[in-house]
C-alpha cells in the first residue's frame, strides 16, 4: 500500500548518515504527496517541501500567509508516502522564539527529518528578490536556541538560512551563520549566493553541512551537482521546479482545450491511467480487499 514502511526516526537517522558521508544529497521541491512518491521512484535522496509551493498551493504569496498548522498538515501528507527523508520550509518560525520552538515540534510530530528557519523580517519575501530585510542577529539566534531547546529527537536536522548575503554582505552572511551554529543549528542554508566563488568562500568559512537552493530565476547561475559536489556541498534543493513544470502544463493544456475543443492532442503527453494506478499501488491494496482491483484496463490505457 502506499504509505512508509519506515519510522520517522529511522528516516532521520539515515538522513544524518547520508550528511556525513560527504556525498551531495539531492532533493526536489514535492508539490502533494503524489509528487513525492515520484521523487522516490525516480531516485533522489530526499524530498523538500517548499514554503513558496505551498503558498502557491493555496493561492497565496510567499510572504508569510500560511500558518504552521498548514504547513506541518501537508508535511504529514508527505512524509506518510515515501520512505525519503523530507526536509520543510519553516519560513521565519510563525512568530516568536518560543512559536519556533512550537513549530520545530509540530514538524518533528509531522515525521519530518529536519526543518530550516530563516532570519528575515515577518512579512517575509522569497529570497531571491531585492528588497528584504534581516532580523538582528541576537534575534535569530534566540530563534534558533528555542528550536534546538524544543527538540526531542537528537537525529531531527534544525537548519539555520540566512538570507543577509543580499543585505549585510558576504561577511556578514558568514558571521551570522557562524552564530547561528553556535546556537544549536546543525547545518545552514546560505540563501542567493551570487556565483560559484561565493558558494566557495562559504564552504571554506562555515564547518558544518551546508544547503544549496537551485531555484529557476534566481540571484545567481544553477550549478549542476557535481560542481556543488566538488564545492564540498552537502544538499542541494530543488524548490519550486515540479511546481513550475507541473503549472506551465497546465497552463498550456487549458489554452490547446479552449483552442481546439478537445483534449485529443494532448493524450501523448499525459500520463496514462495505467501509470497512475501503478504509482498509486492499486494491486498493493487488493491484498487487503479484492474488490477494490477486480477490473482489467482497456489496451493503451
Amino acid at each position: 500500500m502506499l504509505h512508509t514502511r519506515t519510522t520517522p526516526a529511522q528516516r532521520r537517522r539515515a538522513f544524518r548518515e547520508k550528511l556525513a558521508s560527504g556525498r551531495l544529497q539531492r532533493v526536489p521541491g514535492a508539490i502533494n504527496p503524489y509528487s513525492a512518491r515520484l521523487v522516490q521512484e525516480a531516485g533522489f535522496d530526499a524530498v523538500y517541501l517548499s514554503g513558496a509551493v505551498l503558498a502557491a498551493d493555496l493561492g497565496l504569496p510567499d510572504i508569510g500567509l500560511t500558518t504552521a498548522t498548514e504547513v506541518a498538515g501537508r508535511a504529514q501528507q508527505i512524509t506518510r508516502v515515501t520512505d525519503l527523508p523530507a526536509l520543510v520550509d519553516a519560513d521565519t518560525g510563525f512568530g516568536e522564539p518560543m512559536n519556533a520552538a512550537r513549530t520545530l515540534q509540530l514538524m518533528e510530530d509531522a515525521g519530518l527529518a529536519g526543518l530550516h528557519l530563516e532570519d528575515q523580517v515577518n512579512p517575509k519575501r522569497c529570497g531571491h528578490l531585492d528588497g528584504k530585510s534581516v532580523v538582528p542577529r541576537e534575534e535569530m539566534t534566540r530563534r534558533i536556541r528555542a528550536a534546538a531547546d524544543a527538540r526531542r529527537d537528537p537525529d531531527f536536522l534544525l537548519m539555520a538560512r540566512t538570507d543577509a548575503r543580499a543585505v549585510e554582505g558576504l561577511d556578514a552572511a558568514v558571521d551570522r551563520a557562524r552564530a547561528y551554529v553556535d546556537a544549536g543549528a546543525d547545518a545552514v542554508f546560505p540563501e542567493a549566493l551570487s556565483g560559484e566563488a561565493e558558494f566557495e568562500a562559504f564552504r571554506k568559512a562555515v564547518d558544518v553541512p551546508l544547503l544549496a537552493n537551485m531555484t529557476e530565476f534566481g540571484k545567481g547561475r544553477l550549478l549542476d551537482a557535481r560542481t556543488l559536489e566538488n564545492l564540498g556541498y552537502n544538499i542541494v534543493i530543488y524548490p519550486v521546479t515540479l511546481f513550475r513544470l507541473a503549472m506551465g502544463a497546465v497552463e498550456d493544456g487549458l489554452r490547446t482545450i479552449a483552442r481546439e475543443g478537445t483534449q485529443e492532442s494532448l493524450l501523448d503527453r499525459m500520463q496514462t491511467r495505467s501509470r497512475l494506478y501503478d504509482v498509486l499501488g492499486y494491486e498493493r491494496y487488493a491484498a487487503f480487499d479484492s474488490a477494490v482491483y477486480d477490473f482489467t484496463l482497456p489496451p493503451g490505457n
